[in-house]
This record gives C-alpha cells, structure tokens and sequence, in this order.
C-alpha cells in the first residue's frame, strides 16, 4: 500500500524516523545504521517502506536501498520470521552477506544477527535457498561494490563468480564453491587464477 515516502527527517527515536510530508509525520522504523545515517542527512529523504496491518497496530518499516527491502520480504516468508525479527537480522547483516550466507549454508553468520540462534539461522538457509540464485546474488554484491567505489575506477572487476563457475565445472557443488572462494579475502577481486588457487586449497 505504501511503497515508499519522500520527505523531511523530522525527528529520530532509537528505533525509528519520523519523516514529515504533507503535513503529516510518519514514523518509520529502521536499523540503528539506517537511523544515524537519517540523522546526518539534510533536505529531502526517499525511503522504501513495508507496510504493516495487524489487528493492534499499523506500521512502517523503511530502508535506504530497495534491495534491502526486498531481502526484509523475503525474511517474511519464513515461517516464524516477523517483522521486527526480521529488520533486527538485517541490522546484523547487510543484504548481500545474507545472500552468501544462506546459499553457503553459512549457520555461523546467520547466527550473529541478533536474536537468531542456531536453530533459525538453519531454518532461514532450509526455507530461503531455493528462493535465491548464486549468479543474482553475485551480481548484486557487483552492483553495489561498483555503487560505492571511486567513480573513476570503471576498470572495477570482480573474478571471484567466475572461480566459482570454474570450481562448480571442476565437480564441487556450488555450495562447497562458494563456501571455498568466501574464504579468500587476501587476493585482488579481479585476479581469476590467483582466487581459483587459494580457493583449492580451501578445498
């Protein structure tokens, strides 16, 4: 019903912003991120927002990045998974590393949102791997990467998918791919062989 709300930040509470258009103050809640980012903004804000009616109440919760949203619906369809449980997992994780987490089977991470234990983070990966795809979720982390490097730098290439496509053709499953090449931190993004190599023995 509410898909977004442009506006002006008119106050901050520690679990939400009010945002002031029309006349009307709308409270929206958010991640501590989120808010003291709202809090060092100036002039007009768009926030994506997810509205929700429930018998007791009405409300809203936003996100800078319509990424984000949708990753917060997707939250929602698991079972047991509300709202609040659902933006407490997100204020934790940024989108993309709950992406790689869940096609990983990466219990650990998932366990270091607040309020999700063991039991969830692994009914989170049960319920929401078939829902996600290793080629978007790569993409996507591209596209941000790109979003948030210098604008200079149109050379950008990460070649970590394509070490996993290269594992995934050598036989390992695209889990055990993924899982080998998440653990390479220390080599250039763009170099292929060198992030194959260390991914290998990983493995």
């Amino acid at each position: 019903m509410i898909s977004f709300i442009c506006g002006q930040v008119a106050d901050i509470t520690e679990n939400s912003v009010i945002i002031e258009t029309g006349g009307i103050g709308y409270e929206i809640f958010m991640t501590g991120e989120a808010i003291e980012q709202a809090a060092r903004m100036e002039g007009k804000v768009k926030i994506h927002t997810y509205f929700q009616v429930r018998e007791d109440a009405m409300q809203l919760y936003g996100f800078w990045h319509k990424d984000d949203l949708q990753v917060f619906r997707l939250l929602l369809s698991v079972n047991g998974i509300g709202p609040k449980a659902a933006l407490g997992v997100l204020s934790g994780l940024s989108a993309d590393e709950l992406r790689f987490a869940v096609l990983s089977d990466d219990v650990k991470t998932l366990s270091k949102a607040p309020g999700i234990g063991k039991k969830t983070a692994q009914k989170l990966i049960l319920e929401l791997k078939d829902k996600l795809k290793l080629e978007d979720a790569f993409e996507k982390k591209l596209m941000h990467e790109q979003e948030n490097a210098d604008l200079n730098d149109t050379d950008f290439h990460d070649g970590r998918q394509e070490a996993v496509e290269a594992l995934t053709a050598l036989g390992y499953s695209s889990s055990e791919a993924l899982k080998a090449v998440h653990k390479v931190t220390d080599v250039d993004p763009g170099d292929v062989e060198a992030i194959l190599k260390a991914a290998l023995k990983q493995l």
